[in-house]
């Protein structure tokens, strides 16, 4: 469900300009009137980090409509902010401390992995997307997941794609191979040089699937690859690292080009 590198990263510069609203959630407002939206699914810190505030306000702004931030584990994050451990690049092999601390940490963070499991997430994001289509109209809704979003944006892309028109998975959690075999939107993925959680050859295995799909089978996907990067880097950046703040900046301008196709 984690990895060592899902609690490294660095908090972003600046502070977010939108809202907290009553149910938890952040809403970054579009500057006009727009009948579609993009929820951004967090990693394991939640909105406790405001790192996914600060990129939900850069893809309002950009995208020029609603963007919404869901409270994915009810109040309670996996990983508290205080946990977040300095990045490495690629290829650095982590010590047998590391890999000690990494273990001590998700015992003691286990019992809000237990309350927040895929499949709870999945439901209560789920039901987060109803409500803001039946409360504010939205006509489009795309997802864009990192880490834990990420596979909660595979799940609900095959689960329910009423709910969704298009997804952006940066370095997801682990997720059954089954579930691509019955996604059924267009799906764009930001992939990492190294990644303990989607490795080179699951990537590939899931290329490999989706470009078996044709016919009325098939769905647009996309897989671009960032060198220079580990899992996290879409979300908690270390920007004085020229090719991590490369990757970073390449994968919020995907998932803008993604859903400025797919969100029309």
């Amino acid at each position: 469900m984690s990895c060592p590198d899902c609690i490294r990263g660095v908090v972003l510069p600046g502070e977010p300009i939108g809202t907290m609203q009553t149910d938890g959630s952040y809403l970054a407002p579009g500057p006009g009137t727009s009948d579609k939206t993009v929820v951004l699914l967090t990693d394991v810190f939640g909105l406790a980090m405001k790192n996914c505030k600060i990129m939900a306000d850069e893809f309002a702004k950009q995208l020029e409509c609603d963007v919404w931030v869901p409270d994915m584990f009810n109040g309670r994050p996996p990983i508290g902010v205080g946990q977040l451990k300095v990045p490495e690049r690629p290829h650095i092999k982590k010590s047998l401390w590391d890999r000690i601390q990494f273990i001590l940490t998700f015992i003691r963070c286990l019992p809000w992995f237990i309350l927040s499991t895929p499949a709870v997430v999945q439901t209560r994001t789920q039901d987060f997307i109803t409500k803001i289509k039946r409360e504010k109209g939205y006509k489009k809704v795309g997802a864009v997941g990192y880490c834990y979003g990420g596979l909660t944006c595979v799940r609900v892309g095959a689960a329910r794609p009423d709910l969704v028109d298009a997804v952006v998975i940066a370095h997801p959690g682990p997720f059954s191979l089954d579930l691509l075999k019955t996604i059924a939107v267009p799906s764009s993925w930001a992939c990492a040089e190294e990644d303990d959680t989607f490795p080179d050859e699951k990537r590939l295995k899931c290329e490999a699937i989706l470009a078996s799909r044709t016919g009325e089978n098939a769905v647009p996907y996309e897989f671009k690859y960032y060198k220079g990067t580990a899992h996290g880097f879409a979300t908690r950046p270390n920007l004085t690292i020229p090719e991590v703040k490369e990757g970073y900046e390449g994968a919020l301008n995907q998932t803008i080009e993604w859903f400025r196709k797919y969100l029309v």
